[in-house]
């Protein structure tokens, strides 16, 4: 049986997408406490279900797709530019396509704007209108406010009308930053994007017998099932080494490791796989915050993603990317990569930042690693040494030598060098996967 917070989110998600949520209503409708009530909505605002805006309430929005993530609401809007809904306020929980700026004459912004569109432009009352008229929501900047004749067409197209002491610029560049952090989000690659559901994941319960365990050992080949409660609520997981020796008949509670490693849907495929391999396990069950099994994955689904894995058209650039970006192999006999330290490296002191230091030793011995055909490896443990401070615009070098390596880990030394001065050094030892 669902728990009462389960009953409350599913009774968020059959309310129709536009539709105003309250706490209170939430506590009398379902009879629930308001604690209850309160901590379901700040869930279901965390799946994106809802949508919280300052002196308006919370409204069911649509669930973007991983796809159209980038699509902000208008709601998103209001947050992002700490706005205030003027009028439209049914319209909330819209996606816009694209947003037009209003910096030019009256008949040119209209041939640019759009059903679907946001508007942003200054106290321009003509604009305000004819924007409405074409399907287009309103964001007006500068602390402006809207005639009462613009705010009658918003509640009746049911467009919204924002107004942000913001300027024009400002709010352009806002909106920017909020679409390319969302494209960031949408190449990750999240547990829920690789999941094998519980519905057709093989798991057993804990009062079946270990012949049960057979029975799926030949059925699917798999050496490790999850195991359930009579709510579905995860308590252990068994392996072929936990029914050694035990008779078939015995209870798959009794030889079961409780309190097994799970993940949830939020967390990434690459955290995942790091912690199957420092774990050294090869499935890991995927349960909700109540515990309930969702469904697992294996390393074999985690190596495929990765391995599969590819950038989609614009995506925004993590630092990450920014710093591999950076490294150039020279030619030589031996592997020497340089890089040039730019603006976003540096620290408040215009020398390299540690995080930015770290990440470019590490991508140098992952670049010797691939030489050995080992294209697959995790860092382990890393021992970093800051000789001299590197500036900005420097140009470095970085000189990765495997000192060992077997069939699951390495250990590689690398050399920093400026000028023909050494400046840093390193020893980091990798995990290498199975490929």
């Amino acid at each position: 049986m669902a728990t009462k917070h389960e009953q409350i989110l599913a009774y968020i998600e059959t309310l129709a997408v536009g539709e105003k949520i309250s706490v209170r209503r939430i506590a009398k409708d379902l009879q629930v406490s308001e604690g209850t009530a309160y901590r379901a909505i700040k869930e279901a605002e965390t799946k994106r279900l809802v949508s919280t805006i300052e002196r308006v309430g919370t409204i069911r929005i649509e669930r973007k797709k991983k796809e159209n993530i980038e699509r902000l609401t208008y709601a998103e809007i209001v947050n992002i530019v700490d706005g205030q809904v003027l009028g439209g306020r049914a319209g909330l929980h819209k996606s816009l396509n694209k947003f037009v700026i209003g910096a030019m004459q009256l008949e040119d912004m209209m041939r640019y704007t759009e059903a679907g569109n946001l508007l942003i432009v200054g106290n321009r009352y003509k604009a305000h209108e004819y924007a409405l008229r074409a399907g287009a929501a309103v964001l007006v900047t500068g602390g402006f406010e809207a005639a009462d004749q613009v705010k009658k067409l918003a509640d009746e197209f049911e467009l919204p009308v924002i107004s942000t002491s913001y300027d024009t610029f400002t709010v352009a560049t806002m909106i920017n930053r909020a679409i390319y952090d969302q494209l960031i989000k949408k190449e990750i690659l999240l547990i829920e994007d690789i999941l094998i559901p519980l519905e057709v994941t093989a798991h057993l319960n804990l009062k079946e017998p270990i012949s049960r365990y057979h029975g799926l050992n030949e059925e699917t080949t798999h050496g490790g099932f999850p195991v359930v409660d009579h709510t579905n609520k995860l308590v252990g997981i068994i392996t072929s080494r936990d029914v050694i020796g035990h008779s078939a008949k015995e209870l798959v509670e009794k030889v079961m490791t409780k309190d097994p490693i799970t993940v949830s849907m939020q967390t990434s495929v690459a955290a995942a796989g790091h912690r199957m391999i420092w774990e050294g396990i090869d499935l890991l069950p995927v349960a909700d915050d109540h515990g309930k099994l969702k469904g697992v994955i294996s390393r074999q689904d985690v190596l495929k993603a990765i391995q599969t894995a590819q950038r989609q058209p614009q995506q925004g650039e993590t630092i990450d990317d920014i710093i591999k970006s950076q490294l150039h192999q020279q030619i030589s006999d031996k592997l020497i990569l340089e890089f040039r330290v730019t603006p976003q490296m540096t620290n408040a002191y215009g020398s390299i930042s540690h995080a930015a230091y770290t990440m470019i030793l590490t991508e140098a011995a992952s670049a010797i690693l691939k030489t050995k055909n080992r294209k697959d490896s995790v860092l382990e443990n890393a021992s970093i040494y800051f000789l001299k401070p590197v500036q900005l615009d420097a140009l470095v070098l970085v000189r990765p030598q495997i000192l060992d390596i077997s069939r699951k880990s390495a250990k590689v030394d690398v050399e920093v060098s400026l000028e023909n001065e050494i400046v840093g050094k390193a020893m980091l030892t990798f995990q290498l996967l199975d490929r």
